[in-house]
């Protein structure tokens, strides 16, 4: 593992399962003795509380206005909790980075270019991406039924497919595309299998 630790991202559409297997495997790289943050995206912070509430409001926020909160809620992320805790050597595991602003962000119109650039001048790319791949339809469905929720601003089917979209054309060795339809002990099992391979990871 390299000094400075590791940064592992989970990303996916809503209903993908992210947040389940990013705290699952949370759990088992601390049970093996590796000294692992769990954190998310937005923040509780003041600019990530602003966007929380904007995602169940009656009007979206402007798409400008929308980025820039996503961007100062991430600037703080990295600044006061990514990077100190990286230089420490502890593993980082992110629920949602950036990936998810160019999806969503550029899912209502924008250059997705333009969104990476303005991330990339100052947030760290991780040493690994899970992206967590099922269909929208089942997302939404899981959505419904697992959560007992009502989609919110961002989990409407057609968005979700235009998400989904610009989330199959992100490209990059550091991308590991895992099927989400299956159970969760299964991914688990195989993002284990990745981390042992490329980064020798559970020998403790």
């Amino acid at each position: 593992m390299n000094k400075r630790g590791l940064f592992i991202v989970f990303e996916g559409i809503d209903g993908s399962g992210k947040t389940t297997l990013a705290k699952l495997l949370t759990e088992k790289l601390a049970s093996k003795g590796h000294n692992v943050h769990f954190t998310y995206e937005p923040t509780h912070g003041t600019w990530g509380e602003k966007l929380r509430e904007s995602f169940t409001a009656n009007r979206r926020l402007d798409l400008k206005e929308e980025l820039e909160l996503f961007l100062k809620d991430r600037k703080d992320h990295v600044e006061q909790e990514i990077r100190p805790l990286l230089a420490k050597g502890s593993i980082i595991i992110c629920d949602r980075y950036y990936y998810s602003t160019m999806a969503y962000q550029g899912a209502r119109g924008m250059d997705t270019k333009i969104i990476e650039k303005a991330n990339k001048a100052f947030a760290p790319e991780p040493d690994i991406l899970f992206l967590l791949k099922i269909e929208p339809e089942n997302a939404l469905k899981r959505i419904r039924q697992g959560r007992k929720e009502s989609p919110n601003n961002f989990e409407k089917l057609d968005y979700l497919k235009k998400v989904d979209k610009i989330f199959d054309g992100l490209v990059g060795d550091h991308i590991v595309r895992v099927k989400a339809e299956q159970p969760a002990e299964q991914s688990l099992e195989m993002i284990m299998n990745v981390l042992k391979e490329r980064f020798s990871l559970n020998n403790h």
